[in-house]
């Protein structure tokens, strides 16, 4: 009777596959969480980058100009929510050591990042100038708390002014 027991295999592949369906479930689920943060990782350089542009086109920009770029920074994350999205748009310029002097900064929904204004050391002349964006996005994924809790982006983006050394704004 033990024998027949043993050597019996009806329910095998039943239990097999009970075995084998959480870890399947929770790779694909993985895999689909990862996937969308590649995406929305995309989609945050990206912001940065239009940041930095839209900016580095004025010679004197205003600060409702500057939340209107900023706006425009906050689309290219669409479809994703941007209630987890900070920039830190500055313009710099550079003494005559080669220092980085901000002009002026604005910063929202994230902390000043003053390791990008280092990292600006040495991108240019005496008189010359930068814009230097950091964007942050805090992505919590659709199966949040399962396979990863959250996923911080930072992401930097330098870009010379199209028509002057530097962009300057009055009431930033």
């Amino acid at each position: 009777m033990i024998k027949n027991f043993i050597q019996d295999e009806k329910g095998m592949s039943f239990t097999e596959a009970a075995i084998l369906f959480p870890i399947l479930l929770s790779l694909i689920m993985a895999v689909y969480d990862l996937g969308q943060g590649v995406i929305v990782n995309q989609k945050t350089v990206l912001a940065s980058q239009v940041i930095a542009d839209l900016v580095a086109r004025y010679e004197v920009i205003d600060a409702a100009t500057v939340n209107d770029i900023a706006t425009a920074g906050e689309l290219s994350l669409q479809p994703y929510s941007t209630a987890e999205f900070g920039y830190d748009i500055a313009s710099v310029e550079f003494d005559d050591v080669g220092d980085p002097i901000i002009l002026w900064r604005v910063t929202v929904n994230m902390e000043a990042d003053e390791n990008a204004i280092e990292a600006a050391r040495g991108l240019g002349d005496e008189g010359e100038g930068v814009v230097v964006v950091g964007v942050n996005y805090r992505y919590i994924p659709f199966f949040s708390n399962f396979v990863f809790d959250e996923i911080r982006m930072n992401e930097r983006a330098f870009l010379r002014g199209r028509k002057s050394a530097t962009v300057i704004c009055d009431d930033c």
